[in-house]
């Protein structure tokens, strides 16, 4: 197919994908771990509008403040690891290019900061990278230590980051002006999913071996509450709103509400469907759901069902599952672009 072509539509499983659509639509962005795709979905159907072809093994997706870009990290197979970012162009509907990050192998976790800059994990190498997407260019390495660096959130005005490192089980607060590690704290064994909570004031960190989330004071980078949350607690995102905090449960199958405010569990939806069958996932032959997003609008929440090849559609005013929407294969990634915001 030629460039010309690709920009107008993408082919995928013998089916044609219309790509102008994505320039216009609110949608769903869902990376395919095993199917080393990215697909985008109408937020209101759940139909895939397109399938973006990205590296081996995408695990996140990020999207620029200006909602034009979507970033993917490739983080590569179990033998083969990766070391790109692909760049999607929404607006024209196609992979505009790829980062190759050299040495910095593994990544992970990325972050958008205010400015466009985006901030991402690389576990192969230990560091927090700082990339330019819009040029390709790679423009901060901070060394993190060794830990598995895996996820990353940032502050409101793009000055601080903080890392979690899963073997390290600790959360490590970046400063990006200075280019170096300023603080770490011990939260709990298997710390990963990470999110800034109560107007930045807070970061809320899911230790999954502990079955615990830590909530720590983002200044003073102390440990001010341990929530408990059954079942490998794998994820973390905040509402727009910022009334409650979304844990996904990877092995319980289970999304957690917490209310922020107090610091307690309010709802629990049961996530995998009794009557479907799943394929074999870290876990075993479970749902796994794993990446977790949340509309802007607040009235939804969707979850990356990994061992089901699903997205399962949450109403948060009932907290009940309202729709599930098929996938590639292996899902995880998810962020949602909505134009006119």
């Amino acid at each position: 197919m030629s460039l010309d072509k690709t920009l107008r539509h993408i082919a995928f499983g013998g089916l044609v994908f219309c790509c102008a659509a994505v320039a216009s639509a609110d949608m769903l962005l869902v990376g395919n771990k095993s199917g080393h795709t990215l697909w985008a979905l109408d937020l209101a159907s759940g139909e895939r509008l397109a399938s973006f072809e990205t590296g081996r093994g995408p695990h996140e997706v990020e999207v620029s403040p200006d909602r034009r870009l979507a970033v993917v990290s490739n983080y590569g197979e179990r033998e083969a690891p990766g070391n790109t970012l692909s760049v999607i162009d929404l607006e024209a509907g196609k992979v505009a290019r790829v980062v190759d990050l050299g040495e910095d192998t593994r990544p992970h976790g990325m972050a958008f900061l205010p400015d466009g800059r985006l901030a991402v994990t690389t576990e192969g190498s230990g560091r927090l990278l700082v990339v330019d997407p819009a040029q390709g260019d790679v423009l901060q390495r901070i060394a993190v230590g060794e830990g598995v660096a895996h996820m990353v959130a940032v502050s409101r005005a793009g000055r601080f980051a903080w890392v979690t490192s899963i073997s390290a089980g600790t959360l490590q607060k970046v400063d990006l002006e200075a280019g170096e590690v300023i603080g770490t704290v011990k939260t709990g064994a298997g710390a990963e999913g990470v999110g800034v909570a109560a107007q930045g004031r807070e970061v809320w960190v899911t230790n999954r071996a502990n079955d615990t989330i830590s909530v720590v004071d983002a200044d003073r980078l102390e440990i001010i509450a341990t929530l408990a949350s059954p079942g490998f607690p794998i994820r973390v995102a905040v509402t727009p709103d910022g009334r409650h905090a979304l844990v996904t449960n990877a092995r319980a199958a289970t999304l957690a509400v917490f209310d922020v405010a107090k610091r307690a569990q309010v709802a629990t939806v049961q996530i995998a469907d009794p009557d479907a069958k799943h394929q074999q996932t870290l876990l075993g032959d479970a749902a796994l759901p794993i990446g977790v997003a949340v509309h802007p609008d607040g009235a939804r929440a969707f979850v990356a069902i990994s061992g089901g090849n699903e997205v399962a559609v949450v109403e948060t005013g009932t907290w009940q599952i309202v729709a599930r929407w098929a996938t590639g294969r292996e899902p995880d990634a998810l962020a949602v672009v909505v134009t006119g915001r």
